[in-house]
């Protein structure tokens, strides 16, 4: 048994409840604006930042919680992997930059906003990692990724393939982060959707990836194939002379047994192994920036959902920065 001399050496050992204290940041990380000199000061290689924002939804609504929902969700989780042996806060200092200035009812303005800060955080030199809201948080996101590197992948794992041009006219809505990020500038024949499926894919959506050149995995390929091709697949695709990946996950690319606090949870999904397994291969190869969508914690009776929003981030950033490891910028 150890003794409380031994846990004060060690600084990921906890000392009391794990759900005491303040819970205003991502695993009780320290707070900065997303301001790129005073991140850039800090050190910071990563930077939670939450964009409260649902209000382009389809279905049902909810997913503005999900910053606050995943944030106090991850008090349940410390900063230290022991199957990893690697702490994120020694790898990337991380710092939680809080959440975005929402406009009611009006994307244009918020995501101006949220573009501006994400800008802020890749001109530090940190990994944005971006908490939503609905899927069109992708957008500025993609497109403040876009103004700093040239070519970059995007790997999207969702349930549905979110390549509308637009929904009744709106283009800033969740069906169309894909869409808004070729447009970006993200090449399309490096942009890979795994896990689609199900009965909310329009014809059109298919139309256009088929047109542009964008890989398609769907889930049916996973369960016809096996879970190792497919990621096969996705990196194949994501690695074609880029300088880095997008990783966007849709909660709701999970069977909706294992996340049912999201707006449209499916049947028959993703079990959490594989996609927490994609999520690993993906980052392991190096992202510029990722984000986490859809969830709703008013929609969850439990925090199943919350928590494995959290075991997302948690792993993607223990994955990059083994890969940052490996392949220390010049």
């Amino acid at each position: 048994m150890s003794t409380p001399e031994q846990n004060s050496a060690d600084s990921t050992m906890w000392t009391s409840l794990l759900h005491s204290g303040l819970a205003s940041s991502f695993l009780r990380l320290p707070h900065l604006p997303a301001d790129a000199e005073r991140l850039a000061a800090a050190g910071a290689g990563a930077a939670i930042y939450g964009i409260p924002w649902d209000s382009t939804v389809i279905s049902r609504s909810g997913a503005n919680y999900g910053p606050r929902g995943i944030r106090e969700a991850s008090l349940q989780a410390l900063t230290y992997n022991a199957t990893l042996d690697i702490d994120l806060v020694e790898a990337l200092n991380p710092i939680d930059c809080g959440d975005a200035a929402t406009t009611l009812a009006n994307a244009e303005k918020t995501f101006e906003s949220a573009q501006q800060d994400i800008g802020n955080i890749l001109a530090a030199g940190a990994l944005p990692v971006t908490l939503g809201g609905d899927h069109s948080v992708t957008i500025p996101t993609v497109r403040a990724v876009a103004e700093r590197h040239s070519n970059p992948s995007l790997v999207l794992i969702d349930a549905h393939l979110d390549t509308a041009s637009d929904v009744g006219g709106e283009t800033l809505n969740h069906c169309c982060p894909i869409t808004r990020a070729v447009e970006a500038g993200f090449p399309p024949e490096n942009i890979t959707i795994i896990g689609a499926t199900g009965w909310l894919n329009p014809r059109s959506e298919l139309e256009y990836c088929r047109q542009n050149g964008i890989e398609v995995v769907w889930l049916e390929d996973i369960l016809d194939n096996g879970l190792e091709k497919a990621i096969d697949r996705v990196l194949r695709t994501a690695s074609r002379g880029t300088d880095g990946t997008y990783l966007s996950v849709d909660i709701d690319a999970l069977d909706g047994a294992y996340a049912p606090g999201t707006g449209v949870p499916g049947t028959g999904g993703m079990t959490t192994r594989e996609l927490l397994t994609v999520v690993r291969r993906v980052a392991s190869q190096g992202l510029v920036g990722m984000d986490i969508v859809e969830v709703a914690p008013t929609l969850d009776p439990t925090n199943t959902t919350t928590t494995t929003a959290v075991r997302v981030v948690l792993d993607a950033l223990a994955s990059h920065a083994r890969s940052a490891s490996r392949n220390p910028r010049p």
